[in-house]
């Protein structure tokens, strides 16, 4: 496919008279597109106007990165004044945040992404105390059970955010499970991405949405801390391609995260901030804390096939991914054999296609994988426990890779 020319266009939006929906159109050539943000509950009154508006310009350029790399126009157009450094951060978003996806369609990005921007103008936040209080990313997995754990623990008082754009019955239980109230934002891509052909497709940075939306969240019903569980190892990338390091977690980076607070605080407001409660934790010491929560093991799921847009899976695990592979020597370094099949319903280190995939893990094949997995020095420490415990000794996996 050759790369386009022409005009990505980022048209308007709109928040409907019940105020619990908000349109947001982008248009390419003779294509326009719709997507749609469902809120809980409507937006008070109370809610500043002019701090809104800023939230939902910002949301609308990030909601657009979907709908941008179908084409990846070399030219944007937005209805909004950015200054340079507003520029620079969503070139920096669109990036790293596509990174991956140019690398699997062998797209030369250097150069591509030119957000406009004016050198006259000046954006100020806007200023507003917010109420103490905490909202936490809610995504299904062992992560987030963990934060939520934690402040449990602590005695804060927070509430759930469940960011919906397919089946979020597993993020619900985990909140049932935790006994903790959520709000539940619901999004709906338009229908003509999954129908058009001849375009790229492809990992779009899903913690960045994510980001934008819990913002909008915090304005709209009054928080002023958005607390995420993006783990260490979410820092390193997997491949070097033209001279930029390609990670598939760069928008749970600690990179992105701190790109994220200044750009708020400085452009859009100070009083709420975001941040990782588990930045500090490798993915071997989360999963120590997390198994001492068993009532969790039949309800949580971290295989991201579960969360894709259309997927009817009814299964939990996978079994064949690298995020199954992972978390699986992650929860059998500490758990027994026998707990650790009964939450993926099969013994993944016996399964002879996955040592191809198990090598990439423990950085003895190719790369590491396109998947939010940890590095090879947290695969390989698993993995010499579970040798060094011996039930999985027998296994195919084990016995063909040695270390």
């Amino acid at each position: 496919m050759n790369q386009k020319s022409d005009t990505f266009i980022f048209e308007s939006y709109l928040v409907l008279p019940d105020k619990k929906e908000i349109d947001f159109y982008y248009k390419y050539k003779d294509l326009k597109f719709s997507e749609k943000i469902f809120l809980p509950k409507q937006i008070p009154s109370t809610v500043d106007p002019v701090l809104l508006n800023k939230v939902l310009e910002n949301l609308h350029i990030i909601l657009g990165i979907s709908y941008y790399k179908i084409h990846c126009a070399k030219k944007i157009n937005i209805p909004y004044l950015l200054t340079y450094e507003q520029a620079f951060f969503w070139n920096t978003v669109y990036t790293k945040g596509l990174g991956e996806f140019f690398y699997r369609n062998k797209i030369d990005f250097r150069d591509l992404i030119s957000f406009p921007f004016s050198k006259e103008f000046i954006s100020s936040p806007i200023e507003g105390k917010k109420q103490k209080r905490n909202l936490v990313g809610i995504g299904g997995g062992k992560d987030s059970i963990v934060a939520i754990e934690l402040l449990k623990k602590q005695n804060k008082e927070f509430k759930g955010l469940i960011l919906e754009t397919g089946n979020s019955d597993i993020q619900k239980r985990v909140a049932n499970t935790a006994q903790i109230d959520f709000l539940l934002i619901n999004r709906k891509l338009d229908e003509k991405l999954f129908s058009l052909v001849n375009i790229y497709k492809g990992h779009v940075p899903f913690s960045a949405i994510f980001a934008f939306v819990s913002l909008l969240t915090s304005v709209i019903y009054d928080y002023s801390d958005i607390i995420t569980s993006n783990e260490k190892s979410s820092n390193f990338g997997s491949i070097n391609y033209l001279g930029s390091e390609i990670n598939h977690q760069w928008s749970k980076s600690e990179e992105f995260e701190n790109l994220f607070k200044n750009y708020v605080s400085k452009f859009i407001t100070p009083e709420i901030d975001y941040f990782s409660l588990l930045r500090n934790y490798s993915e071997l010491k989360i999963t120590e804390m997390f198994v001492k929560y068993k009532k969790y093991f039949t309800i949580f799921s971290s295989c991201n096939r579960n969360f894709n847009i259309k997927s009817k899976s009814a299964k939990k695990w996978c079994g064949e991914c690298p995020k199954c592979a992972f978390v699986f020597i992650m929860l059998a370094a500490f758990l027994t054999k026998q707990e650790v099949i009964f939450i993926f319903g099969k013994n993944m280190l016996n399964d002879e296609s996955l040592i191809p995939l198990y090598s990439d893990l423990l950085g003895k094949g190719d790369m590491k994988p396109f998947d939010c997995v940890g590095t090879f020095d947290e695969s390989m420490e698993a993995f010499k426990a579970i040798k060094t415990k011996g039930e999985f000794n027998e296994a195919n996996v084990i016995k063909s890779i040695s270390i």
